[in-house]
């Protein structure tokens, strides 16, 4: 298992770079914990699988969230709480950690 650490940077790149360093080509994203101060995530559209709705939010919110890397390509997703009590989830293309942090727990396969 290694714990992947994030702070004052891009999620999905951090964890890719790290991942790539530490050797991991494939493994299981077991674990995703932090807060985000701005977020892309996407969901599909109930007419059409295959298409994507992305939405880009712009305010900080508490995430957890699991995934994984294969081929050496991160892939996660994520419940991302905000101001409200109201959660958006969904497939995480970007989320930026400034504030506080985050960590991807990882288990090579």
């Amino acid at each position: 298992m290694h714990v992947i650490e994030v702070k004052n940077a891009e999620l999905l790149e951090t964890i890719t770079q790290r991942a790539k360093e530490l050797g991991i080509v494939n493994g299981a994203i077991v674990s995703l914990i932090g807060a985000a101060d701005a977020f892309t995530v996407s969901t599909m559209p109930a007419s059409d699988a295959t298409a994507d709705v992305i939405t880009d939010y712009d305010l900080p919110a508490e995430m957890h969230g699991t995934g994984e890397i294969t081929n050496g390509k991160v892939h996660l997703h994520a419940t991302l709480a905000v101001e409200g009590n109201r959660a958006v989830s969904g497939h995480v293309h970007s989320a930026h950690i400034g504030t506080w942090f985050a960590r991807a727990y990882v288990l090579p396969v």
